[in-house]
């Protein structure tokens, strides 16, 4: 599946971290199976690849910028702008699993391979040896499980990055996170109308 001949028909939702999100009525998700994990990163490599699509996104030197586009098998999908210093903060996708890839620039994942108890727990203590490091730069990306706890960063000083992402099922919530040494705890729960 080639992105460039519709970019701009994949183009839902375009917003800013610094302003209000535009909105228009995002296309209905393909019939048929569930897509995989491994369904999901093909699309976000494939998408990454146009470069047509990558440089259609504004980017702003102060936030995030984000542009909504229609994913494989009804997934969501988004492709991101990231400031230089930029990041996520520790976060999940809930019930959801994912895949990106960075586009342009250069990414860092820290996430934690530990299997986190799902629900009724605000503060954890995290073994020693559960923290993993990748770095991600232009066309390199991964997919994700259920409950996956990670933060991205554009750790540049001075150059944006530019990134694809998908979720399956689409994001019905993100738990936030703070982090302090060993200590995770539980700071908020977002729902789809606060990113959205």
């Amino acid at each position: 599946m080639s992105v460039s001949p519709a970019a701009s028909a994949a183009l839902a939702t375009a917003g800013s971290a610094s302003g209000s999100p535009v909105s228009s009525s995002p296309p209905a998700g393909a019939a048929g199976r569930a897509p995989t994990q491994a369904d999901l990163l093909g699309f976000v490599r494939r998408t990454a690849a146009d470069g047509e699509l990558i440089a259609s996104l504004p980017l702003d030197p102060q936030g995030r910028t984000w542009v909504r586009l229609v994913g494989p098998g009804g997934s969501e999908a988004w492709l991101i702008g990231w400031p230089p210093g930029s990041g996520t903060g520790w976060h999940d996708h809930a019930d959801s699993v994912g895949a990106f890839v960075t586009a342009s620039g250069e990414l860092k994942e820290y996430s934690l391979a530990a299997r986190l108890p799902t629900d009724g727990w605000k503060t954890l203590e995290l073994a020693e040896d559960v923290d993993r490091e990748r770095r991600l730069p232009a066309g390199q990306g991964r997919a994700f499980g259920h409950h996956h706890v990670h933060e991205v960063l554009n750790e540049s000083p001075d150059r944006h990055a530019v990134s694809v992402h998908a979720y399956y099922p689409p994001l019905p919530r993100i738990r936030r996170y703070s982090r302090a040494g060993q200590v995770l705890r539980l700071e908020q729960v977002e729902r789809p109308e606060d990113w959205q």
